[in-house]
């Protein structure tokens, strides 16, 4: 309809009012709502303005019209909602409350959505259910709520939501559903209704004092117990699935914006009872979960992560502490994150240490007795923790000895909080593992020495730290050592009982023949590290480099996707930000190396046209690499237009550009470790390793990249993995039917012979090198190669379960594949 046409109705409207022919106006009404979506702006308020002006005899006959020609505008949404709210202004004060099922109707349907449009004036609908004297359904509170948080859209509704007190929480997600169910005494009702005020960024001495005399009045182990089973339904699924726009966000995964506030309350609320390992690792949770991106939304709520950080900074104890250390490895949302770091920095303020022996010390033992393993007895059985490589096992014995398969019967009928306990040590002897693999393997940046009795304590002996720490090499006043057979002992197995100071062993500027030693030593110790340290890259400057001077092109030239790079950055502790296709500009991706007064840069660009190239929102689905480079930690950052474009750095008040430092200045580790991030960023991240692409991706302009890179010469990591499997394939069952040459692993199956990529996986196969797709699982284990000298090569793993199952190509059974074959 045009503005023409909506100029037209508006006219006969008020003509038909001012003459008083309601027969007219209902005709006229009944039309508008049929051809007009009812985004009147304006005019629509002047037409129910003018509607609730006229007199009441007239409003009854109007009403009457209105309720006989409903059956008029069809069956679509769209107008029947304009008929009844017409209808609704109209009947105000009236006798009759027409249509009243149907307006019903038409709320329930509404009640599905995460907002509704102001114009569609569902206020108006609501109220006519208040003044009939009926509750409105939860979820049409819900999405009425919902919308009143939308600035543009609050007035519209606020006077309506001053009536509605009811339900304290909107429903449609689990924790709030389960809790306004477990409080639903008038205390419970109260309690929840003080964590709904949780607006601020943290909580005042007046709403602790709130909160606590509300405890005082339900228990304060009553009020634990409920508090820690919501905490662990959020982020469930929603029991209310909403129904979500073509240009809205994954709503559904998202969390309720009304319901926020009382999960920051919930954070605050648990930080004020007495220390509990529950609580701790409750809030842990909260955070990731909040943190969780959703489409077209990226995380769920920081605010209420935040509130979770804020919360764990509150509570006194180990576990928390632990948490805060854990999380300040896994998070990478850069407000959170600083909020994590400040909150670790206060602590070992207070504590008098320093942010890194905070983050040693905070971390606990799990319940574990000795290096990785603990005992329990529960009756008659014996469950033993054994912490196995990257993960927990939890195993049983009975009365003599003998292992048990399953939780005994008789455990879990008596003892049934400690198995709980358990379990949950499990879980977070996991989550530790991982996040202290994390920092261990940021540490060689890190320039960090230990006294040797702080060391071992620590470190090598400390009951969880110490599972990685008996794995990794380290030298001790100068002497590389490692832990095998009970000990820490040098290369040639003598052992080492003392020292002054400890550092982590790195192979760059040690001599080739020393790290070949170690991996030999490793090898013959049967030792699986944590990550790469003996087989570690190092990565030395070229003659390129050399001649470029100031700036490495070794990485440059390449396709990658932009969020898997995103991410990959994050974790290596790189900042980083999204390049939307927008006229804005961004920074390099940058890591900042204060123990050595340096910043790295690695220049990027977003590459291709909205539409096919990004997502809905805009940001590139690629990025196009560029130079690597150094300067000093202080210097003015660079920066581009994200669609592309010479990087140039902003100065300001007339300061002098700071040139990028040549790189034979830089120190060799230092160069070796941030070439070797970038290379891992484009190893992992390049569309060139994406065996679904030999079409050449969108219009096929990547053919020639993806087949140069998926196919071409090997970079350090996969020489280093080369090597590698050189020394394994001779160990395994298909040994006399695998090779290596050149680039590739050589396999001999029945059906043809194939070449597995060292680089990217991509297979060839004979007589004429025909492409073989076959995608890997996503979690890339694979069949079992036995012993490995290190954990974190899922490439390696992917080559290894290709090259199992093109040996035995006969029992293929995947169509998938046998259609290429």
């Amino acid at each position: 309809m045009t503005m023409a046409d909506t100029r037209t109705h508006l006219g006969w409207i008020r003509s038909n009012a001012a003459k008083g022919n309601m027969g007219g106006l209902a005709t006229d009404l009944l039309r508008a709502a049929l051809v007009d979506t009812g985004q009147w702006g304006t005019g629509w308020d002047e037409i129910l303005d003018l509607l609730g002006a006229l007199p009441a005899d007239q409003r009854e006959r109007l009403a009457g019209a209105l309720a006989e020609g409903y059956h008029t505008v069809g069956g679509r949404s769209g107008p029947r909602n304009h008929v009844l709210t017409m209808l609704a202004v109209v009947s105000r004060g009236l006798p009759e409350d027409r249509l009243a099922d149907e307006r019903l109707k038409q709320l329930e349907e509404l009640g599905r959505q995460n907002t509704v449009w102001y114009a569609t004036r569902t206020d108006v609908l609501a109220g006519a259910e208040l003044a009939a004297g009926r509750r409105l359904d939860p979820a049409v509170v819900a999405v009425l709520r919902r919308t009143g948080m939308d600035a543009y859209r609050r007035s519209y509704v606020a006077d309506l939501m001053k009536q509605v007190t009811e339900p304290v929480l909107n429903v449609g997600e689990e924790w709030a559903e389960q809790a306004m169910g477990d409080a639903s005494t008038p205390d419970g009702q109260a309690l929840l209704a003080h964590l709904m005020t949780a607006t601020a960024s943290k909580p005042s001495a007046k709403w602790d004092r709130q909160a606590h005399a509300l405890v005082d009045n339900l228990g304060t182990e009553q009020v634990r117990d409920a508090a820690l089973s919501w905490l662990a339904l959020v982020g469930r699924p929603r029991t209310h699935p909403l129904d979500p726009k073509p240009y809205e966000a994954d709503i559904n995964n998202a969390y309720d914006p009304y319901n926020a506030n009382g999960l920051r309350g919930l954070a605050w609320l648990v930080s004020l009872l007495p220390p509990h390992p529950d609580t701790a690792r409750a809030l842990g949770a909260l955070v990731e979960t909040s943190l969780k991106k959703v489409t077209g939304l990226g995380p769920r709520n920081p605010k209420v992560a935040n509130a979770g950080v804020i919360a764990l900074s509150r509570v006194d104890g180990e576990a928390a502490l632990a948490e805060l250390a854990r999380l300040a490895t896994r998070v990478t949302y850069k407000a959170t994150a600083k909020l994590i770091d400040g909150s670790l920095e206060a602590k070992a303020t207070t504590l008098g240490l320093s942010r890194e022996e905070i983050e040693e010390l905070a971390v606990p033992a799990y319940g574990l007795t000795e290096v990785g393993q603990a005992r329990h007895e529960l009756g008659e059985f014996t469950a033993l923790l054994d912490v196995q490589g990257s993960r927990a096992v939890l195993g049983w014995r009975n009365a003599s000895g003998k292992a048990v398969k399953s939780v005994p019967a008789a455990v879990r009928r008596d003892h049934a909080e400690e198995l709980k306990e358990l379990k949950a040590a499990v879980k977070d002897i996991d989550k530790m593992l991982s996040a202290q693999t994390e920092r261990l393997d940021r540490q060689f940046l890190g320039r960090r020495t230990w006294a040797y009795d702080t060391w071992r304590k620590r470190y090598l002996d400390h009951p969880l730290v110490g599972t990685l720490a008996r794995r990794l090499l380290w030298t001790v006043d100068g002497t590389p050592a490692g832990f095998a057979n009970g000990e820490l002992s040098t290369l040639t197995d003598d052992p080492v009982t003392s020292g002054e100071e400890v550092t982590l062993w790195h192979p760059a500027g040690r001599d080739s023949a020393e790290v070949v030693a170690w991996r030999d030593w490793l090898e013959r110790h049967e030792i699986t590290q944590p990550f790469k340290q003996a087989h570690r890259e190092v990565y030395l400057l070229t003659d390129a480099e050399r001649a470029t001077g100031t700036y490495s092109n070794r990485f440059a030239a390449h396709f990658v996707r932009q969020h898997q790079f995103n991410s990959l950055a994050a974790v290596r502790g790189w900042r980083n930000k999204l390049r939307l296709c927008v006229d804005d500009e961004a920074h390099p991706a940058t890591r900042e190396l204060p123990q050595w007064g340096l910043r790295a840069e690695y220049w990027i660009t977003g590459d291709g046209e909205y539409g096919e190239d990004t997502t809905e929102s805009g940001s590139y689905l690629r990025l196009r690499t560029d130079q690597v480079r150094f300067y000093p930690l202080d210097a003015p950052e660079n920066s581009a237009h994200c669609y592309g474009g010479e990087y140039r750095m902003r100065l300001r008040d007339g300061a002098d550009p700071v040139e990028p430092l040549p790189l034979t200045g830089i120190p060799p580790l230092v160069l070796s470790e941030v070439l070797r991030d970038v290379d891992l960023f484009v190893g992992v991240s390049s569309v060139g390793n994406d065996p679904t692409w030999q079409d050449g991706g969108p219009g096929g302009r990547f053919q020639e990249y993806w087949t140069s890179y998926g196919f071409g010469d090997l970079n350090e990591t996969a020489q280093t993995r080369r090597a590698l499997l050189d020394r394994l394939i001779p160990r395994l069952a298909m040994a006399d039917r695998c090779t290596l040459e050149g680039r590739f692993l050589h396999v001999k199956g029945e059906r043809h012979t194939y070449r597995i990529h060292l680089g990217s996986g991509n297979i060839l196969m004979s007589p004429n090198d025909q492409y073989l797709c076959i995608v890997p699982m996503s979690a890339a284990g694979g069949p079992q190669a036995g012993y490995l000298p290190f954990e974190g090569d899922r490439m390696l793993a992917v080559i290894l379960s290709k090259a199992m199952l093109l040996a035995d190509d006969l029992h293929i059974t995947d169509p998938t594949i046998l259609s290429q074959l």
